[in-house]
């Protein structure tokens, strides 16, 4: 019981501040540019991290396995926290978080072709009707602008994060899951960095208390604290279900947006609500058909 009470718990802290995350980015980028948003974010959590891992510097081994920190930094940090910040300006955010959600799908399927995961016609039913259920959210849930520019570059960064994530569940074992997370997080937190700085200008960077206070939320709460906890639950766990849970953050992620953003919202949301929830019930949970019972001989 105690091991299942803690991953539930982890669940629901992971889809909490994953799901604000959205609309505080959204806020954040009328105080900065994008690219240097989405580094200066994730630095900050990487070094975050690499505090917290000190204790076990003998398990980072850099000379051997930059070559797997580097794939997962481009993968999960520099295309997924760049695209994403990025797509955020042409798109609503309960919108945009709604389209991602994409990567439950594409991460069931991953899993079954890469990681040998099982795929019950069950299964596959219910990341179908996840998607689904996302994809009502998307289509009439909000209303504004719908760029196509942002639902590709949302569709992009929802590719990244399935393949980002098979790849660290496929070499998790010959890494420590938090120096996995503490490199991947400094590493594309500098790239982004660096990106930034050539493409936009740090001085249209409004340093005031809300900007602050946000970009250090996000970097410590959703960065350091969210990827250690998602990685530590797919090592643990089949990816593809706890990537089933993931169908609720763009709920969390469109009702805050509401509240903070005034972005509106309409029936689709309750509709697209209980085709999520029956997406994680296929999932997750096994039916077992009962054979009759045979009569013993005596």
């Amino acid at each position: 019981m105690r091991p299942q009470k803690k991953t539930m718990f982890l669940l629901i802290f992971l889809i909490l501040v994953w799901g604000i995350n959205w609309p505080l980015s959204k806020f954040a980028l009328a105080y900065t540019p994008p690219i240097i948003f989405a580094g200066l974010r994730a630095i900050i959590g990487g070094i975050l991290l690499i505090i917290v891992a000190l204790p076990k510097l003998n398990k980072l081994q850099f000379r051997r396995n930059w070559p797997i920190y580097l794939i997962s930094a481009m993968l999960s940090i520099v295309i997924y926290y760049g695209v994403q910040t990025i797509g955020l300006g042409y798109t609503p955010a309960g919108l945009f978080s709604a389209i991602v959600f994409l990567q439950p799908v594409l991460l069931g399927l991953f899993s079954w072709l890469w990681l040998g995961e099982s795929m019950t016609k069950m299964k596959l039913f219910g990341l179908i009707i996840g998607f689904a259920g996302v994809a009502t959210m998307s289509v009439g849930g909000l209303t504004g602008d719908i760029s196509t520019i942002g639902i590709i570059l949302a569709l992009i960064t929802a590719l990244s994060w399935a393949i980002g994530t098979v790849y660290v569940k496929k070499i998790g074992y010959k890494v420590d899951s938090l120096w996995l997370t503490a490199m991947q997080v400094t590493i594309g937190g500098i790239i982004l960095l660096v990106v930034g700085t050539g493409m936009e200008d740090w001085s249209a960077v409004i340093w005031n208390i809300p900007f602050i206070l946000d970009t250090l939320f996000i970097s410590i709460f959703v960065i350091a604290c969210g990827w250690y906890v998602y990685f530590k639950l797919i090592h643990e766990g089949e990816a593809s279900k706890v990537g089933s849970y993931t169908f609720l953050i763009p709920i969390v992620s469109i009702f805050t947006s509401v509240v903070f953003l005034h972005e509106e919202v309409t029936i689709n949301l309750l509709i697209g609500l209980i085709l999520v929830l029956a997406s994680i019930l296929l999932v997750n949970v096994r039916f077992v058909r009962k054979r009759p019972s045979q009569r013993k001989e005596h």
